[in-house]
């Protein structure tokens, strides 16, 4: 077969053709119908293929946190137990409404016992934070450092919580220094405290 045969083909009798001519008319309507099927099924199929594999993935990962979760969820329940337990002994630690004046009388007896002279010990107006009130203390005290050190210990040893803030040492004359801080105690707001 010569391209001049190609030339001679008559479309409409294409089943007079030549062999060669048949075959490649074959393979063209073929291309043509898996080119077709292609464009018009596979493709979508494909693009739903790659959607539906990222969500599987995406599943896998919320299906293996999930199952971190519950194989932990023993663990946690002791844990939120034991906070509980811990935030219970905290709040016994906070001075009720009634019980901050004593505590104001022992911050100061801490002081006067550690040798410490008080020249300015004034409670400040409470402040309520959500749960809690906070009543911050300014204090101003001279004394040498065992002394400081001896006072800021027993402040920590309190019954209830009471923490120092905003602490500034300086010296004052020789061996002695003057400590100025606001001491912070918490209460814990009860239904009568709107």
């Amino acid at each position: 077969m010569n391209l001049q045969d190609l030339n001679n083909v008559d479309l409409k009798n294409l089943g007079t053709a030549p062999g060669p001519v048949k075959a490649i008319a074959v393979l063209i309507v073929v291309i043509a119908i898996l080119g077709a099927g292609y464009w018009f099924i596979i493709k979508d199929q494909l693009v739903q293929l790659d959607r539906v594999q990222a969500e599987e993935t995406q599943l896998r990962q919320t299906f293996e946190v999930r199952q971190r979760r519950a194989a932990n969820l023993d663990a946690y329940r002791a844990q939120l137990e034991e906070m509980q337990r811990t935030f219970g002994a905290m709040l016994r630690q906070l001075p009720s409404r009634t019980e901050v004046p004593s505590l104001l009388v022992d911050i100061s007896q801490t002081a006067l016992a550690s040798g410490l002279e008080i020249e300015l010990f004034r409670p400040q107006a409470e402040q309520q934070r959500g749960f809690y009130a906070e009543m911050p203390i300014e204090m101003r005290m001279r004394g040498n450092y065992e002394q400081m050190a001896e006072f800021t210990s027993g402040v920590a040893s309190l019954p209830r919580i009471v923490t120092m803030h905003n602490l500034v040492i300086r010296p004052q004359e020789e061996g002695r220094l003057i400590m100025e801080a606001t001491a912070r105690t918490y209460r814990y707001l009860d239904e009568n405290d709107g």
